[in-house]
């Protein structure tokens, strides 16, 4: 697809109304919503809007045939696609070695931080490290902006925070499709949030990003096809255009963390081949959404998660098959997160922690991935050294290997395993104790020595529900097998619930908004249908 002349791309017409601002303004805000912008964002939303739109209503009728029956599988009419000869539009200088990156929220000193930490990229994150407060996302623009310029610094009563002379290469993730951004609404209805993040970044970003050969670089999250990564594309092309850059100099990486998604990585490639270099194995979304596109069917019931592990089963096949596919198509293949922290006054349990993360990283290395994740500044050097080690070029795309052949169904196959007591408890805690800081506006939380961020809560709140509509069978702390009804996860809700609130205290129960965290996780977890996404009915509530 060959991108808009800009007389093919009709001028916003000034007599339409602006993009509407409905929360209050903080310092600084109006640098970000410009009235300029807002137009821009009004442009997009009504350009691009009805299709999105569109999209999540085929998501819906998707899940209505996976109900049914009918499995996810490589879609007929795009053979073509696969059996075709191309290759992805060759990367950016910048982009070219990935060997570590890390994640992160949009938090002012977290990405000086990160940006700062030796990584070789860093991921921005709008969507699931941050909570999508107005100000996180305002405030995380004006981040944004400060970093373009050069002027991105923080002075505390402790510490100044300045960039070193030497910094990762920024990308962005803008919130997924299915979110809305509730403080920007057009025509009376709230905008995309999508289109709001990335639309404030390219307007006030793409071109000084461009010019210095920085960006503007994206990730994308949660699609489930390639029309959606097609919208996107589109989405680039007039911001381009728009903009005043090249055809071609948005780049961006897809996460395939969607079931669906895993069976079209080449059609997702092809429909943004000038503009991608690269997907991303984004295995804790994965998890949610296996659970999520095979719930009806009991053959699919996962063990607890400390079982699901990326060495077999579903994942190791998605992460074989993803790797070839990037590099048969001169992509990148990156490797997923390692959550694990640093533990501190415990220095035996902090080095089991490094060890599982370099056991992680060497089997991604070998595996034939360009890169990985991490999620903390202490584990750059651990995940670089094992890269360095596996892979002293810059990327492993050209390097010649066999790939083991990948089936259809091994991408369903489950893994097998057991259910205790103590995951469902954990899945419980876990899950509300996160709800809980999300609410507060936290997206990134340390807890039990791993950073979550909302895909924890999203995975388990999803295998409760998985466990109860199918009445899979749990060992007992007391030696016992019982099978996980609704009276059984009610108890274990009520006792996990009563712990929290004994360590913390009433008042600080109440004030950390523990009350509706634990009403909305429940809530998500027992319905009848399980829920499409569980920060949507939380962000209904985030502000109130």
């Amino acid at each position: 697809m060959n991108a808009p002349a800009a007389n093919d791309i009709k001028p916003i017409p000034r007599h339409r109304t602006l993009a509407k601002v409905v929360k209050p303004l903080g310092l600084r805000y109006d640098e970000v919503l410009t009235p300029d912008a807002l137009l821009f964002l009004a442009d997009l939303e009504r350009r691009f809007g009805p299709q999105r739109r569109i999209l999540l209503e085929n998501r819906r009728l998707m899940q209505e045939r996976y109900d049914d029956g009918e499995m996810p599988c490589q879609p007929l009419e795009t053979a073509h696609v696969r059996n075709a000869v191309w290759e992805v539009d060759p990367c950016p200088p910048a982009l070219q070695d990935r060997r570590v990156e890390i994640t992160g929220p949009v938090d002012r000193k977290m990405m000086i931080n990160a940006l700062n930490s030796g990584a070789k990229m860093f991921m921005a994150d709008f969507e699931d490290a941050s909570s999508p407060t107005f100000a996180n996302m305002i405030e995380g623009q004006i981040n944004m902006m400060d970093y373009a310029r050069g002027q991105l610094s923080m002075k505390t009563e402790k510490k100044s925070y300045e960039l070193s002379e030497t910094t990762a290469t920024m990308l962005v993730r803008p919130r997924g499709w299915h979110l809305v951004e509730a403080g920007i609404t057009v025509d009376g209805k709230p905008m995309s949030a999508s289109l709001v993040d990335f639309g404030l970044h390219i307007f006030h970003n793409g071109k000084l990003l461009a010019d210095s050969g920085r960006g503007p670089f994206y990730y994308l999250p949660k699609m489930e096809n390639y029309q959606e990564a097609r919208l996107w594309n589109d989405v680039f092309n007039f911001a381009q255009v728009f903009v005043g850059i090249p055809h071609g100099t948005i780049k961006s990486t897809v996460l395939i963390e969607t079931l669906p998604a895993a069976f079209q990585m080449e059609e997702i490639l092809y429909v943004l081949r000038h503009h991608i270099t690269g997907l991303n194995c984004g295995r804790w979304d994965y998890i949610f959404s296996y659970i999520k596109t095979l719930r009806n069917h009991k053959q699919f019931v996962l063990p607890e998660r400390a079982q699901v592990g990326m060495d077999r089963d579903f994942l190791k096949a998605y992460s074989e098959r993803l790797v070839e596919i990037c590099h048969k198509r001169r992509a990148h293949a990156m490797g997923g997160m390692a959550a694990q922290i640093p533990v501190k006054n415990n220095p035996a349990a902090n080095e089991a922690a490094f060890d599982k993360v370099r056991a992680d990283k060497l089997r991604e290395a070998r595996a034939g991935h360009d890169g990985t994740w991490v999620a903390h500044p202490d584990l750059v050097s651990v995940a670089m050294d094992v890269f360095d080690a596996e892979m002293p070029q810059k990327h492993q795309i050209h390097k010649k290997r066999v790939y083991p052949r990948i089936s259809d169904e091994a991408l369903l196959s489950p893994h097998s395993g057991t259910i205790s007591e103590a995951g469902i408890r954990t899945n419980i805690s876990v899950g509300v104790q996160y709800t809980a800081a999300w609410l507060c506006g936290r997206g990134a939380v340390p807890i039990h020595n791993l950073m979550e961020d909302a895909a924890t809560a999203e995975i388990s709140r999803a295998q409760i529900w998985q466990w109860l509509r199918h009445k899979a069978s749990a060992e007992m702390e007391d030696g016992s097998t019982a099978i996980i009804n609704s009276d059984l996860i009610d108890r274990l809700f009520r006792e996990e619930l009563d712990a929290i609130k004994e360590e913390m205290g009433s008042e600080a129960y109440i004030a950390g908004r523990f009350p509706e965290a634990a009403k909305v996780f429940e809530k998500a977890s027992t319905a009848v249908d399980l829920p499409e996404f569980l920060t949507l009915p939380a962000y209904d509530i985030l502000e109130k």
